[in-house]
């Protein structure tokens, strides 16, 4: 405990979130990096500060009982709202506000976005060990109050108990048919009310801004000309099936493809262009599914170990199956590449 020490993470600027205040103890004393290229500087310098331990969750997984902070480079997608899912500490080197399906999970006493290393100050000895008293004395409370919520859980069900001998128990014959086709009919309503909240908040969030995204790159591209240069390079790889399976190939590489993958920005630069000359007569037709699977073979490799982590696997399944997954798709996906072709020849 002596050599951890206190330190403050900030938002950085235009980011969101924070500020975080971070103190390694014995049970969780390691800043996992989750960027797809090794451990991050971030991630290293709140090592450094702190006395924690750095590693790379893509090698070396760490259970998140063990976790003191999360260092990701999400651009808003499912990774993003992970970690905060499980209460674990987020540090996203990226500028974003909360987006995502997990989006209600990042709060700003867990989550700080576009975070550099100059957003990251050492708290003096003092407050450190003053942070750690106050963090073991949290999970003391923590733990009373769950003994607590037992408690009052078990005198609940014993008032239940006694209210079933007192006239106020469940309802029988016709009452009791007509009150639980009520009480069913509201808790349908109620779901379908929330689901309908969720879905026009996702939509908001999510789709509309992404959709804005594709429109102003489109405009950009056909507006400088972009688009007529990068096109003399894609046509002739895009245009064919050998080409197409060259472009699998690269996009599934496993030292490359964690990198291409995060905010689906390749993805959808190339599937812009290689539209665009579709709708231009440029390309045929028939080559947009098998275009669809070439440009897409990297598409979730970054988040491979935070979807094992959320499944609650043990850290030797992601160890094992984080490069087995990324090995794979070196295979799959240039196969699929060449399944999309033959069963686009109807298009």
């Amino acid at each position: 405990m002596a050599n951890h020490k206190t330190v403050i993470v900030s938002k950085g600027k235009n980011g969101w979130g924070g500020p975080l205040e971070l103190t390694p103890t014995e049970e969780k004393k390691y800043v996992i990096s989750v960027t797809g290229g090794g451990i991050h500087p971030v991630a290293r310098e709140i090592a450094r500060l702190s006395g924690a331990e750095v590693v790379d969750s893509f090698k070396n997984p760490v259970a998140k009982e063990q976790t003191l902070v999360a260092v990701i480079d999400c651009g808003g997608t499912a990774r993003c709202g992970t970690y905060p899912r499980l209460r674990i500490p987020t540090v996203n080197v990226k500028v974003m506000s909360p987006s995502g399906p997990l989006a209600k999970f990042m709060t700003e006493d867990i989550f700080a976005s576009g975070v550099t290393v100059g957003d990251i100050e050492l708290v003096d000895s003092e407050a450190a060990v003053a942070a750690a008293q106050k963090t073991e004395a949290d999970e003391a409370v923590v733990k009373n109050n769950e003994k607590i919520k037992e408690t009052v859980a078990a005198k609940a069900e014993a008032v239940e108990d006694n209210s079933e001998n007192n006239g106020y128990g469940e309802k029988k014959g016709v009452m009791g048919i007509i009150d639980k086709i009520a009480k069913g009919a509201g808790t349908f309503m109620n779901i379908m009310y929330q689901a309908g909240r969720d879905t026009i908040d996702t939509i908001i969030k999510n789709i509309i801004p992404f959709m804005a995204f594709v429109a102003t790159l489109i405009g950009i591209i056909n507006y400088t000309g972009i688009g007529e240069i990068l096109a003399n390079v894609l046509v002739p790889l895009s245009n064919n099936i050998g080409g197409l399976i060259i472009l699998g190939v690269i996009t599934s590489l496993p030292f490359l493809s964690p990198l291409l993958a995060p905010g689906a920005v390749i993805g959808a630069i190339i599937g812009t262009l290689v539209g665009n000359e579709i709708a231009n007569g440029n390309i045929d037709m028939s080559i947009a599914l098998p275009a669809l699977f070439a440009i897409n073979a990297q598409v979730g490799t970054d988040f491979i170990p935070v979807g094992l982590t959320l499944g609650e696997a043990k850290p030797e399944t992601i160890s094992v199956g984080a490069p087995a997954i990324l090995f794979s798709r070196v295979i799959t996906g240039p196969l699929a590449v060449v399944i999309a072709y033959f069963m686009s020849f109807t298009l």
